[in-house]
């Protein structure tokens, strides 16, 4: 790959995932099993061999950049991450797993290319509409090459929906986000790469997430920030945003603009965890 990812890589990489989705997810979706890992997730079939396949297809076409997915061992996946400034994919090969194991049609690959510490390219594909969102790190965000943005219907939170996962929450810090002077309406995709592209693409203007992996946001907050949203990443227990590239685990906070944002992040008073 060049040093600077260009629409070309672009191109090929959604063309990549489009094939293996057809090939590796679709025909098992209604049809396949799931087992709980150690840390309680679900891991199917489907996820395990789109990861084999775009590892082998990655390998052919950029032999020189490794791969980390979710489904390969911590310490492999530490090796990769190493102190920040190395270069590898980073691939969640089938995010919303529980969904795609219930028959719900929110699910999707998810790929990042992360250079020192920093996403600079992303692709993320939703199988079940074809809908392929990209990014590149200074160059917009892309919606099956249309270019997206942000929308936000008022000022207030009060005018907005809101994408909350409320089960990685503690139950205490719930009914404060449900006050009279907080959002619309509240929803929940249960697949966090979609959850960043469709804040990018302007389906909704807060977000709330408290437990996402590395795999989990690589790709769809560049696409999101590409497009214009505003977002932060905190430790459960801090109040500080982060920006190294860890394994651990991220509270995500996201708005449409720097605005709602700031109005979100007050009434979500981190940190999530005392």
């Amino acid at each position: 790959m060049n040093a600077k990812p260009n629409v070309a890589d672009l191109d090929s990489l959604a063309a990549l995932l489009r094939e293996v989705a057809r090939d590796e997810i679709m025909p098992r979706f209604r049809h396949t099993g799931a087992s709980a890992k150690a840390d309680g997730s679900l891991v199917t079939d489907a996820d395990l061999a789109v990861q084999k396949r775009l590892l082998a297809l990655l390998d052919e076409s950029y032999p020189e950049i490794p791969l980390l997915g979710e489904e390969m061992t911590a310490d492999r996946q530490q090796q990769l991450v190493g102190d920040g400034n190395q270069v590898f994919w980073c691939l969640d090969p089938l995010d919303g797993t529980s969904n795609y194991t219930c028959g719900f049609p929110g699910f999707a690959i998810s790929l990042a290319l992360i250079r020192g510490g920093r996403a600079q390219m992303a692709v993320i594909l939703d199988p079940v509409r074809d809908e392929c969102f990209t990014a590149i790190s200074g160059g917009g965000a892309f919606l099956n090459a249309q270019r997206i943005a942000p929308f936000a219907p008022g000022e207030r939170l009060s005018d907005c929906l809101a994408m909350v996962d409320c089960k990685r929450l503690p139950p205490e810090r719930i009914a404060r986000l449900f006050s009279a002077d907080s959002f619309r309406s509240q929803r929940n995709l249960g697949s966090v790469a979609l959850d960043w592209c469709w804040l990018a693409a302007g389906r909704f203007q807060l977000y709330l997430h408290g437990g996402q992996k590395l795999w989990d946001y690589a790709a769809g907050r560049l696409i999101a920030e590409q497009a214009g949203a505003v977002s932060a990443l905190f430790a459960q227990h801090g109040n500080r945003p982060l920006t190294d590239v860890s394994l651990d685990k991220r509270v995500a906070v996201a708005a449409a603009n720097q605005g709602l944002f700031e109005h979100w992040l007050a009434l979500i008073d981190l940190p999530i965890q005392s």
